[in-house]
């Protein structure tokens, strides 16, 4: 499955070698996702409401990378994306909540997903453009950056995620890149790193958020890719496993955050892949399914999305290739 075009996994990833004791438990994980939406009864359920988007696409798209992208009924789960959708062409994380790039971004990634973009056209609230514009109205035009909603609040993960959707969308002419890029180069440090905002620290996940939305901009030129591969491969840990600062510890979403980074810049090679799969296959539940953040954890399903992009980054076998972007 491919997000968006991009250049694959960094041309840097070898062959894994894993253990014969360590194995993807496939068909457990297939199992977990599947049931999370029957536990209803359970009080986690409801206290992570504001994440039910999010979530149907963490699941939605690890099924994918694991050869079972018919596990989630189609025709639900694009009913119940479009419940989500606002007058304004806004998506929020589950009917009745508010509207926010976040879930809109995912909204538009689910329906690319499953092919039904088109279904947002017929849809009684707002077609394909409505969404656009929803997306596109949350720039400011004078500095490039974007809004996560209609309170203002400004972040990296909100411009990444307006270029994606809007490229897949097909809509990318409805905003200035090429402000956007340049809002981009004032979050770079010294480090060869982006933060979340100009003068933010460097962060693994605000690093793919900007390194991403520069590959959708057809930008990559910018980036100091040694510089930036250095200080990336510099997150991994002696257990195999990577943080997302330094002084932190590992962490399995870091596994998406770091590597998807350095496969766009073509320094997937710079760190051991070998010891990563290691750390990321200790972290799951090999009885009842999931992915922890790190091992003896509980599992919960966006460290298992991330767990299991970050193997199909690496090349682990079996698994379909993700696109980095």
């Amino acid at each position: 499955m491919s997000l968006v075009s991009g250049p694959g996994r960094g041309g840097g990833a070898s062959t894994v070698h894993v253990p014969d004791e360590l194995k993807l438990v496939v068909e457990n994980h297939v199992e977990y996702i599947k049931s999370l939406d029957t536990r209803q009864d359970e009080l986690e359920y409801w206290l992570t409401e504001h994440l039910r988007l999010n979530g149907v696409y963490w699941g939605l798209t690890a099924l994918h990378l694991l050869g079972h992208p018919q596990a989630l009924p189609r025709d639900a789960t694009v009913d119940f994306v479009l419940s989500c959708q606002h007058e304004n062409g806004g998506f929020g994380a589950a009917p009745g909540h508010d509207a926010h790039m976040l879930y809109t971004v995912s909204a538009v990634q689910i329906l690319g997903t499953v092919d039904a973009l088109e279904q947002l056209d017929p849809c009684d609230k707002a077609g394909k453009e409505k969404v656009g514009k929803y997306i596109a109205d949350l720039q400011n035009r004078e500095t490039g950056s974007f809004a996560g909603d209609q309170w203002g609040e400004t972040d990296t993960r909100f411009l990444y995620g307006a270029l994606n959707a809007l490229s897949l969308l097909h809509m990318l002419h409805l905003v200035d890149v090429p402000k956007a890029v340049n809002y981009i180069q004032v979050c770079a440090n010294f480090d060869g790193g982006y933060g979340v905002s100009p003068g933010a620290e460097s962060h693994a996940g605000q690093i793919f958020t900007c390194v991403g939305a520069l590959a959708i901009a057809g930008r990559l030129d910018l980036v100091d890719k040694d510089r930036l591969g250095g200080w990336l491969s510099e997150r991994q840990l002696p257990n195999g496993g990577l943080n997302g600062r330094p002084e932190k510890l590992e962490d399995v979403c870091y596994s998406w955050w770091v590597v998807s980074s350095l496969a766009m810049i073509d320094r997937l090679h710079w760190i051991d892949g070998d010891k990563l799969v290691q750390f990321i296959l200790r972290c799951q539940d090999p009885e009842k399914g999931g992915i922890a953040d790190r091992p003896g954890d509980m599992v919960d399903v966006f460290h298992t999305h991330f767990g299991i992009a970050g193997l199909s980054l690496i090349g682990f076998p079996g698994l379909i290739e993700v696109d980095p972007i």
